[in-house]
């Protein structure tokens, strides 16, 4: 019973399998790895990303660890791109009789793909540079389209627009309102009050001598009424100047 138990206690980890699993958990900090056993790294290297994996090889340039990575470089190839690519690619170099390392051929992958992405991108933004352009035109069309004739007076600037109509109709409208306001009929009777006054103060009296004798009385009688008359003449012109003034 005793030696069962014993048989079945797990064993500690040995050295080489600490180290192992330390390096895996620290992969990332991983660069020159030159003169170590590839058994070893074929059990670390595939616990890295594209990047780690990128940066090991570059840092040990002197040391060709492509036995190692060329399998991992074609997993990351399948899938990144598909399975489908990765089977055109084995195809394409059994029918040439050729072998490329799997990292070129990602990076020779990726690089196409970007270009291909770019060049999509440039035709999407022509695409839209024309329709932007075309939608500039349409908007310049628009605004130079020239108004329908019979909204061509609501124009400020269009060609039924007549200005001198609209002068002369307002000044005739204001000189209507003039004459009918109050204030000139107040002046026009002011005016006639005046003459009235002027002509009742220069009007002749009579005289006593005037009714003694009959000789006198003709002789007196007869300029007062030509005065009269002459005097009645001018108010006449008097009251019609300011009318023909205001007209």
């Amino acid at each position: 019973m005793v030696l069962e138990m014993q048989h079945k206690q797990p064993q500690p980890p040995s050295l080489v399998e600490l180290c192992i699993t330390t390096a895996i958990d620290n992969v990332r900090f991983i660069g020159y790895v030159g003169g170590i056993d590839f058994q070893l790294l074929d059990q670390i290297l595939p616990h890295c990303t594209v990047e780690q994996l990128m940066h090991v090889e570059d840092c040990t340039e002197d040391t060709d660890l492509s036995p190692i990575t060329n399998k991992l470089w074609k997993r990351f190839y399948e899938k990144q791109f598909g399975y489908e690519k990765m089977k055109i690619v084995i195809e394409r170099m059994k029918q040439n009789r050729v072998t490329f390392k799997w990292r070129h051929l990602y990076e020779a992958k990726l690089k196409d793909v970007e270009q291909d992405e770019k060049r999509a991108a440039d035709r999407l933004k022509q695409l839209y540079d024309n329709e932007v352009a075309k939608k500039q035109n349409r908007k310049t069309k628009l605004c130079a389209k020239v108004p329908p004739s019979g909204k061509r007076s609501f124009w400020a600037n269009g060609p039924g627009y007549n200005l001198s109509n609209v002068k002369s109709n307002i000044m005739k409208k204001a000189k209507s309102d003039l004459l009918k306001s109050q204030e000139m009929k107040n002046l026009a009777a002011m005016k006639r009050n005046a003459v009235q006054k002027s002509f009742s103060i220069n009007a002749p009296k009579r005289s006593s001598s005037s009714t003694s004798t009959p000789g006198n009385a003709s002789s007196f009688s007869s300029p007062p009424k030509r005065s009269s008359l002459s005097s009645k003449a001018p108010s006449t012109s008097r009251t019609q100047q300011p009318g023909r003034k205001i007209m």
